[in-house]
């Protein structure tokens, strides 16, 4: 039977972090060191201490879209859609996308953008909705831009930040301006700015850019079923097979490969396990026990409790044969007052 316990803790409301530190890279860095057992304290803009020489980081460039939308029903009521922008590559043929929508709504209805644009519900999946739109996937982004807001989690709904703010906080400094389709931010990449990169590069610690577009498989909560199966919805990443290459070079050559944040670990898992070309969808579960064929080094945020991202960064500290649990982990980090969430701190497991 599965054992919840250890993925299970009580964060204090106080360290619910509801807006990223200021600058970016003044976060809180919490380094473990699982070959020591040993844990100190810094700040982001110190990264490059604690990376070895020989070493190289991987980042997801994915771009977060506005996908979250108040729509008008027939009747003159509202709904608020969540659209799986992530899963709209291989249904925009047909001009689909799923959503998710915040109350009742019925196979058939028509959900208004404006007075000329609107989708129709055709199916339903629990809780998924699939909708069908009459115009181009370009002008569904356009319309997202104007009318959308940034699909922050359901925590940060009392944020202080206001619209414009979000679009550039919950954003990564180096996002991909066609890659856009993710409906969460890789969180782990929030800290980087321009001067963590300016130091790394002084030390020749080289980046490479892979894109995951997160959606459902990152950030829904956990389901029986996903434990049943194994797996979690799918996503749609990309990692070019000349990037793949020179990371596997790399790693021959005995540099440590060093992922920033959970997604860019399952892309890096998922193309390693034999997707191939440079798209590829996955669907992977990491949970204990895993043996990672490329991650050496994982930088990560502090997780939601009972969460796949926590169950993923437990079987990197179990991989990595720590002495220590990630909930014995956290428990020191709220001892000592690290932020935890999407705009939390971060933490560099070694």
């Amino acid at each position: 039977m599965f054992n919840w316990n250890i993925y299970d803790y009580s964060l204090p409301k106080n360290l619910l972090a509801k807006t990223p530190a200021t600058p970016r890279d003044t976060s809180r860095l919490f380094i473990y060191n699982s070959k020591t057992d040993s844990i100190k304290f810094d700040r982001f803009f110190n990264l490059d201490k604690y990376l070895p020489k020989k070493s190289f980081l991987v980042l997801n460039d994915t771009k977060v879209l506005p996908a979250r939308i108040e729509l008008g029903k027939q009747n003159g009521g509202k709904v608020i859609c969540l659209l799986l922008l992530n899963e709209l590559t291989k249904l925009r043929k047909n001009n689909l996308v799923k959503a998710l929508v915040d109350r009742k709504t019925k196979i058939g209805e028509k959900l208004f953008i404006d007075n000329t644009y609107y989708f129709e519900v055709i199916d339903q999946n629990n809780k998924i909705f699939l909708l069908k739109f009459k115009f181009s996937p370009q002008l569904l982004y356009r319309k997202l831009i104007k009318k959308g807001k940034t699909p922050v989690p359901l925590y940060l709904r009392k944020t202080p930040l206001n619209e414009k703010q979000l679009r550039k906080k919950y954003q990564t400094i180096f996002a991909k301006k066609g890659n856009i389709g993710s409906v969460a931010a890789p969180t782990a990449s929030l800290h980087f700015s321009g001067r963590v990169f300016a130091k790394l590069e002084k030390r020749k610690i080289e980046k490479f850019f892979i894109t995951l577009q997160v959606g459902l498989g990152t950030f829904a909560p956990l389901e029986k079923e996903n434990l049943f199966q194994k797996k979690l919805p799918a996503e749609i990443f990309k990692v070019t097979p000349s990037i793949f290459e020179k990371l596997k070079k790399l790693k021959f050559q005995s540099f440590k490969l060093v992922a920033s944040g959970t997604t860019t670990v399952r892309a890096l898992e998922s193309k390693f396990s034999g997707q191939n070309g440079s798209t590829g969808k996955t669907e992977l579960f990491i949970f204990p026990p895993y043996k990672f064929k490329m991650v050496d080094i994982l930088l990560t945020n502090f997780h939601l409790p009972r969460s796949s991202l926590m169950l993923l960064v437990e079987a990197f500290l179990q991989y990595k044969k720590a002495k220590r649990h990630l909930v014995d982990l956290y428990k020191i980090a709220i001892k000592e007052k690290f932020r935890f969430y999407s705009f939390g701190d971060a933490m560099l497991i070694l």
